[in-house]
Order: C-alpha cells, then structure tokens, then sequence
C-alpha cells in the first residue's frame, strides 16, 4: 500500500484505534513519525510509543499505545491535518495558532525540529503546521 500523506496515515491509524477502545497502533516508522509520537507522548495525549523492529518486515514500525483514563474514556479527542502535499499551511513566529482556547496543541515542523505550538512561540520560530490534536 502506497500512500502519499504518509502523516495523515499515521494520524488515521491512531485515531481508528481510539475510537474502538484498542490498546495500542502499529504505524510504520520515519523519523517525523517518530517526533510527532515524541511530542504526543511528552504532551500526555499516548501512554508511550516504542519503535519495533522486525525480522522480516521490509521497515520498522512505531507502536503506539494509547492512554484512556478510570472509565475507559480516550484522552486524546482529536487529531486533525492541517498542512497537506496539495495545500501546505505555514506559519510565522507571530501567528502561530491556539487550538481550542489553549486546551489542545498544534504540533509544528520548524527549523529547530518537530515542536509543539507552545514551544516554537517561546523559541521565536515559526513553520509549517503538521496537525492539531486535543
């Protein structure tokens, strides 16, 4: 299976998985993949990620395990794709955007790497806009 927005599988894949209560995702790996989990878990949206390598597989994959609170309800509500390969969204120092009053983050591709909104605004760097989850 060949896709050509390979962030916006990865984001699919975890949010199938939350919507149906699973424990974990398998998404394969590259290293913005690897980031982004990076910024979710650091966020405390995913339990922790684990990067899986396997003996015959052709690419290393990245679990996911997902976190749900006492009831068994998803912490992570949501996970949209911002920029997209037909239409990429950029965005200076001054505009980077709030997601939902300050409840959720925007996860951002900068020259200082993959950040959280929060983060790149106190770094002064603006960039392009991968995704917002809440």
């Amino acid at each position: 299976m060949s896709t050509t927005d390979v962030i916006a599988d990865m984001l699919t894949r975890i949010r199938n998985i939350n919507m149906v209560g699973g424990d974990h995702a398998l998404v394969p790996s590259s290293r913005v993949k690897i980031a982004i989990a990076k910024v979710l878990k650091d966020e405390g949206f995913i339990r922790d990620y684990e990067i899986l390598k396997g003996d015959t597989a052709v690419q290393r994959m990245i679990r996911v395990d997902l976190k749900y609170t006492g009831n068994k309800e998803p912490i992570l509500k949501g996970l949209k794709r911002v920029s997209k390969p037909g239409l990429r969204v950029y965005s200076g120092k001054g505009e980077i955007p709030r997601v939902y009053g300050g409840l959720g983050i925007a996860i951002m591709s900068t020259p200082k790497g993959i950040l959280t909104g929060k983060q790149a605004w106190k770094m002064g760097v603006g960039g392009e806009v991968l995704c917002y989850v809440w």
